[in-house]
């Protein structure tokens, strides 16, 4: 299947390491021309030798942070600069912050709703002019399974989760009539950094494969890995979706217990 990406330019934020690195080297494999951006400048370059390392060619990297609305401006108007377009925006930007309600205090509220929420609309606002220049784009905002079932002690990452689900579907609405697609993924459990320290604290005599196949209620009954969500957002970026929008697909193995 061709998924007609050559030639498209790509801005994916939070890419330095797991899924966002992923979906850079999937779209760069694919052709896409691809900026990645996130705090960490050490960890950008890293991630940026890693996929010329792979691909033979390089992408731009941007030490970006997407909790100030003048990172997200420069990021993508330095992508245009840089590349003369801007087709795709993957706002994968996040951490998990989960406790109970009331340990979480106003300024972890913000800092999640800032780094979450309003990074993704402040990156939205900022493409949309280029993406109405080439005729219509993707939009693709990274949320997490749990904001459609949130658990006890979930906070604030389920809120802001399940407002960027909102986001999604508002902005498909508002921007379906410029060709401009807007799609969610909602992740469950996947291999990161996070999840792998959790292994070796928890269950260190325990190999990888032992502790994915743990009793998680996962239908498919393992972690997922970060290539696994790459190629379902490289899919949703991809004309091969060109009829896809507004929706939330869920890469969880099965875990969810909504439709």
């Amino acid at each position: 299947m061709n998924l007609g990406l050559e030639g498209k330019v790509a801005l994916i934020t939070g890419s330095s390491k797991g899924i966002g690195m992923e979906t850079a080297l999937l779209l760069v494999k694919e052709g896409a021309k691809v900026t990645i951006c996130a705090r960490n400048g050490n960890r950008l370059k890293e991630a940026a030798a890693y996929i010329f390392e792979q691909t033979g060619k390089e992408v731009l990297y941007i030490e970006t942070d997407v909790t100030k609305e003048e990172d997200c401006k420069r990021v993508v108007t330095s992508t245009v600069e840089q590349y003369g377009r801007l087709d795709i925006l993957v706002n994968n930007a996040g951490t998990s912050q989960a406790r109970p309600f009331e340990e979480v205090g106003t300024e972890l509220w913000q800092q999640d709703l800032d780094l979450k929420l309003f990074g993704a609309i402040h990156c939205s606002r900022y493409v949309l002019p280029y993406m109405r220049q080439v005729g219509g784009g993707a939009i693709i905002n990274v949320t997490a399974a749990i904001g459609k079932t949130p658990p006890a002690s979930s906070l604030p990452t389920s809120v802001s989760r399940a407002a960027g689900m909102a986001l999604t579907k508002a902005m498909s609405k508002d921007l379906g009539p410029d060709n401009i697609r807007v799609n969610t993924v909602c992740i469950g459990w996947i291999r990161s950094e996070q999840v792998e320290k959790m292994w070796k604290n928890q269950a260190p005599e325990l190999s990888w494969e032992q502790f994915s196949r743990e009793d998680r209620k996962i239908p498919l009954g393992r972690i997922g890995n970060t290539e696994e969500a790459a190629k379902i957002i490289t899919f949703l970026v991809s004309d091969a979706a060109s009829y896809v929008t507004g929706t939330s697909v869920n890469i969880d193995g099965g875990m969810v217990g909504t439709l």
